[in-house]
């Protein structure tokens, strides 16, 4: 019986290793800082994400807040940002450089796309 809940325990922990992402200090992601992008109409912003997970951004006099994740591996790894809007921001690394889409709530595909530069 012990045996059964060492296994238990082990896979629990297992599972949420998996679930939970790494331990990854999101103060030394590569995505941490303030990046520059577009908006629908084509119109500059910057987005500011934490180390402590939060994000801002001020797009169009807007002040947005949220929080944000990684998620993937290193090469194709995505900054997930969660707005308090109900939209979602993703930022992927990308061969050819950095790429932000953003989605509303019920947008199964990005309702923006531009190019996104690291200004800091």
């Amino acid at each position: 019986m012990a045996s059964l809940s060492k296994q238990g325990s082990a896979m629990l922990s297992n599972f949420l290793s998996v679930v939970g992402g790494s331990d990854q200090n999101l103060s030394e992601s590569e995505f941490a800082g303030t990046w520059e992008v577009r908006d629908s109409k084509d119109n500059l912003f910057e987005i500011t994400l934490f180390g402590s997970g939060t994000a801002e951004a001020n797009r169009a006099g807007e002040g947005m807040s949220g929080t944000w994740t990684v998620e993937g591996p290193r090469e194709g790894a995505t900054a997930v940002i969660s707005w308090e809007t109900g939209w979602t921001t993703k930022i992927t690394h990308t061969a050819a450089g950095y790429v932000k889409t953003a989605y509303d709530q019920a947008a199964a595909t990005p309702a923006n796309t531009s190019v996104a530069h690291k200004v800091d």
